[in-house]
């Protein structure tokens, strides 16, 4: 494994948990994925957005994106693992509905230059560069990087992105 994989990670959560709000629960997200990196962990600020393809009457989500160098002897089927039990520690069930409320998700949106197309796991994640929930907050944090797997950086594929999406930057 490269120790040099920068890993991005992108974060939601639109449904209270435990007396924690969706704030509280992407904060403590970020702070618990810290562990998994090497150096230069970085954390965007907190955006309030609009739910994307869920089901009618769903709550605006708060996401956040973090951008780490992986620990030497993280993989990313480890990190997967990782931070699905992230997500089953602040309430998501074994059954999920995909883009149904949840407390938290929490998805690996690149590791490095690596990729993998199973069932299971997609990298670099197929979706991503198509939300601006996803792109704003990693705009903020690393503008300059290039998506694995295209010519462009997360700057220009957000500023190519057409979308109704609405933004929030809470802090």
């Amino acid at each position: 494994m490269n120790s040099k994989a920068q890993v991005l990670i992108g974060i939601g959560s639109n449904l209270p948990w435990a007396g924690k709000t969706s704030v509280d629960i992407v904060r403590d997200a970020l702070q618990a994925l810290r562990v998994h990196a090497r150096s230069g962990f970085r954390a965007s600020s907190l955006y309030r957005t609009t739910p994307v393809d869920c089901p009618p009457g769903s709550e605006h989500f708060i996401n956040a994106a973090a951008a780490f160098e992986a620990h030497q002897d993280l993989t990313p089927e480890k990190l997967l693992t990782e931070v699905k039990a992230l997500e089953r520690t602040f309430g998501r069930g074994g059954s999920w509905q995909r883009n149904a409320p949840r407390p938290l998700d929490v998805d690996v949106l690149t590791f490095g230059s690596e990729t993998r197309a199973s069932n299971e796991f997609i990298l670099p994640h197929p979706r991503a560069t198509q939300r601006a929930f996803v792109l704003v907050p990693l705009n903020q944090i690393v503008p300059d990087l290039v998506w694995p797997g295209k010519t462009t950086t997360i700057r220009e594929l957000l500023a190519m992105l057409d979308t109704d999406e609405v933004i929030e930057k809470l802090e």
